[in-house]
């Protein structure tokens, strides 16, 4: 039958058909009535229409939950794609309408979220007052597209190719100790020396962890030393590490956003400055959503507004001798035939 004549006919149809797509997804008149905001009483008399109109059983009830029979299934199936293009088309419409609105469901890692997205957070929302934030805190990667978040920060030298990526930010690894320690047990000169000191260290596969560091703007990955290194303390979350090396246990490799705060503080100091950790840490920060044709407005603005906040990324403390001073040193020491290290 033609469309347009089976709204002439039943112009309510349409309507039916969403409940019923509604109570599938539900499995009961209960949690369908509640969603739809109507009572169960409601639900049951629309869906008793519906069959009598279809002449044949669409639904099959228990006294604890309801069961779409093969018709019911059936027209569920041929009809729901219908109404998510709907829903999708309604929400494009509305959301081109004025300013960012609704809510925006984002996970991020524990130690990034806390120390540096949380404190830009409220100025977010001051700006934009008709949205409204769900932030997971998860070191775990979640399927974007199943768990239904808008938008993930992900740590990550690679994003999938199946999503869209905006770079946040570069960020890079820092070797950290407090001034006690280095006190205590002496500073490392060259990467060789921290195999007699206490690592404290982000577990990975292998048994033995290793540190492999380069020389600060090094050229080719020949120019890197791997070191084998041990500790008193492992621990899969960089503020454990960091607040570890506070208490003087040893020292730590750390991602840039977690020892900003002390290092700039002179809570902790760097340790070898004319290296970099490579290969510990990724070196990109992005912001990851699954491809779709209509990207929410609340996404847009919100990637933008942390793509301006973060954009100088984690400095961390001034370095008297500066980069240049260190690229120097690594000249002087290569004319003269020595293996390149840190300034002394």
């Amino acid at each position: 039958m033609n469309p347009q004549k089976i709204h002439d006919r039943h112009p309510e149809l349409w309507g039916h058909f969403h409940w019923l797509t509604v109570l599938a997804q539900q499995g009961s008149f209960t949690g369908a009535a509640a969603r739809l905001g109507v009572s169960k009483a409601a639900m049951s008399q629309r869906m008793a229409e519906l069959e009598r109109m279809a002449g044949v059983a669409l639904v099959q009830r228990t006294t604890r939950s309801v069961r779409l029979t093969e018709a019911g299934q059936r027209l569920v199936d041929d009809t729901r794609s219908s109404f998510e293009h709907i829903a999708q088309s309604f929400e494009q419409v509305r959301d081109a309408a004025g300013a960012p609105r609704g809510l925006l469901r984002v996970t991020a890692p524990v130690a990034l979220a806390r120390q540096q997205l949380v404190p830009h957070l409220s100025g977010f929302l001051r700006q934009y007052p008709e949205v409204r934030l769900e932030l997971d805190l998860s070191d775990r990667l979640s399927s974007l597209a199943t768990e239904g978040f808008d938008l993930a920060i992900r740590h990550t030298a690679h994003p999938p190719d199946t999503h869209v990526a905006w770079k946040l930010c570069s960020t890079q690894s820092v070797l950290v100790a407090s001034r006690a320690y280095l006190r205590r047990h002496g500073t490392p000169t060259v990467p060789g020396d921290l195999a007699q000191h206490n690592c404290l260290h982000y577990p990975r596969s292998q048994d033995t962890p290793v540190w492999t560091l380069e020389p600060v703007g090094a050229t080719a990955a020949s120019e890197r030393i791997t070191v084998r290194v041990s500790g008193s303390l492992a621990a899969n979350n960089s503020e454990a590490l960091r607040d570890a090396a506070l208490t003087g246990l040893g020292i730590a490799l750390l991602p840039d956003f977690s020892a900003q705060a002390s290092l700039q503080a002179g809570k902790l100091v760097r340790v070898l400055p004319g290296w970099t950790p490579v290969g510990s840490f990724a070196d990109q920060l992005y912001a990851i959503r699954p491809y779709s044709a209509h990207v929410p407005r609340a996404v847009t603005a919100l990637v933008t507004y942390l793509r301006e906040a973060l954009a100088n990324g984690f400095a961390t403390s001034y370095d008297p001798q500066g980069t240049e001073d260190v690229l120097a040193h690594r000249a002087r020491t290569q004319k003269r035939g020595v293996r390149p290290g840190p300034p002394g």
